[in-house]
């Protein structure tokens, strides 16, 4: 949008902006802020807005505490859903800086908005001038109970692409593009999903950074307007046993400076430059690596397992959905990679951060080439993907903490405050699930023993 501060004092005025929220984002992929009144808009203006860092997950310490909030003036935002008696409510997403010598705030290293420009940067220095991104979010919808509390009861009976009336929740999702439209995102499709209570909305590519802040505010108006139809929608990746679970696909291309696509080549045969290959080479080298970042809790390995079309072989095809990287048609600058293990549970910046980093790695030429899989590998034997040389995806969270530790370049990528503060609270959450004895067992063991 190009906002200058002086847009920005406009604007406030002009539609009666009396709070502003200070946004950003936690290890977790969790969206936080600091709301202030208008009156403090100078300090954000000035970047003097602080919060306290030791309360927030994968931050820092209670001693070194002192947190400021940088705003990205280009995301301000009139939040439209959220109009009080009071006066209308704006804000910033913001990236996250600390205090440094002499007074001079320096960036956050654990800032997951951070780690991504990191990455980015390192692109740049490659002779790549954007990463463009594409995500497809998945989510259900579930009554709530009296309380207002989430239940596991559908409101619909859908399936993928059906219709009123079979698919009750088409008015929810409906005012949830409309809301979308409002604030400024373009919207390609929207559709019932494969599940029961299931859906998917897309909305057009952007460039890495803004398409991790669209994501964050895309979830924030999904969830906000499926609460007023008495809905809540959740992003989890596997809420319901035998159905199949909500992903993310990330669909990505690299522009060169000149501004054309990196991965298109009119000459080979099936029209991918000798760059996409070696950016393929570099994600499947790198899937268990980034596993922990893509899919980061124990629910993700829930999803990808054999059965729901959720990937879980790592491989690539230019046709194959059973794969875990597929090559969409459209070629020229359409020409892209689309990641299909990603849930929708991944922290965006941290999960665009890693796949970039493995894909690098990749044209950099450290990578093995692959060859693509045509057969269906939901239908072949462990003995037949083995002899494809296709290996699987990590079966939990504990393996993917143990794969993450054991590659050098995610580790990297994402900075060792961050590694550090990951492994721990992963860690910690595998321990804490692997104590716990679930229902399943007590149906399953309570009588037999």
């Amino acid at each position: 949008m190009g906002y200058t501060k002086d847009d920005i004092r406009r604007i406030c005025k002009e539609e009666d902006i009396r709070y502003i929220r200070m946004m950003f984002t936690d290890m977790m992929g969790m969206l936080k802020n600091v709301e202030i009144p208008v009156t403090r808009l100078e300090d954000a203006l000035e970047n003097m807005v602080m919060f306290d860092g030791s309360s927030i997950e994968g931050f820092v310490r209670i001693y070194e505490a002192d947190m400021f909030l940088h705003p990205d003036l280009d995301t301000f935002l009139v939040l439209s859903w959220e109009n009080t008696a009071y006066g209308k409510v704006a804000r910033f997403i913001c990236d996250v800086y600390r205090p440094g010598e002499d007074g001079v705030h320096v960036p956050f290293e654990g800032d997951p908005r951070g780690v991504l420009k990191r990455n980015i940067e390192e692109m740049q220095k490659l002779g790549y001038k954007a990463f463009n991104c594409g995500v497809e979010p998945e989510f259900f919808l579930f009554k709530l109970d009296a309380k207002g509390q989430p239940t596991l009861e559908f409101n619909d009976h859908g399936g993928y692409f059906d219709l009123a009336p079979v698919d009750c929740a088409e008015d929810c999702r409906r005012d949830i593009v409309l809301e979308l439209q409002r604030i400024g995102f373009t919207i390609e499709a929207a559709h019932h999903e494969v599940a029961t209570g299931q859906h998917e909305i897309n909305f057009k590519f952007d460039s890495a950074v803004e398409a991790c802040d669209n994501v964050q505010t895309f979830k924030l108006v999904v969830k906000n307007i499926a609460r007023r139809h008495g809905l809540h929608a959740t992003f989890m990746p596997k809420p319901i046993e035998g159905i199949a679970g909500s992903g993310m696909h990330v669909n990505c291309s690299l522009l060169t400076n000149d501004g054309k696509n990196a991965f298109y080549d009119p000459k080979t045969a099936n029209q991918l430059s000798e760059v996409a290959n070696k950016w393929i080479s570099g994600i499947l080298a790198h899937a268990k690596g980034f596993c922990l970042i893509t899919n980061p809790i124990v629910n993700s390995y829930k999803r990808i397992v054999p059965g729901f079309e959720a990937p879980c072989y790592i491989s690539w095809s230019d046709s194959n959905r059973s794969t875990m990287v597929r090559i969409p048609a459209a070629r020229g600058m359409k020409t892209r990679t689309e990641v299909r293990s990603v849930d929708v549970a991944a922290n965006p910046y941290l999960a665009i951060a890693a796949i970039l980093k493995a894909g690098l790695d990749g044209v950099k030429g450290n990578c093995e080439m692959v060859a693509p899989i045509y057969e269906n590998l939901y239908a072949l034997t462990d003995e037949g993907r083995k002899a494809l040389g296709v290996d699987s995806l990590p079966n939990n969270l504990y393996e993917a903490v143990k794969a993450f530790q054991a590659d050098p370049v995610i580790m990297e990528a994402m900075g060792e405050h961050t590694v550090s503060k990951m492994v721990s609270a992963k860690t910690q959450e595998w321990n804490e699930y692997r104590k716990h004895v679930s229902e399943w067992e007590i149906k399953r063991y309570i009588n037999q023993y």
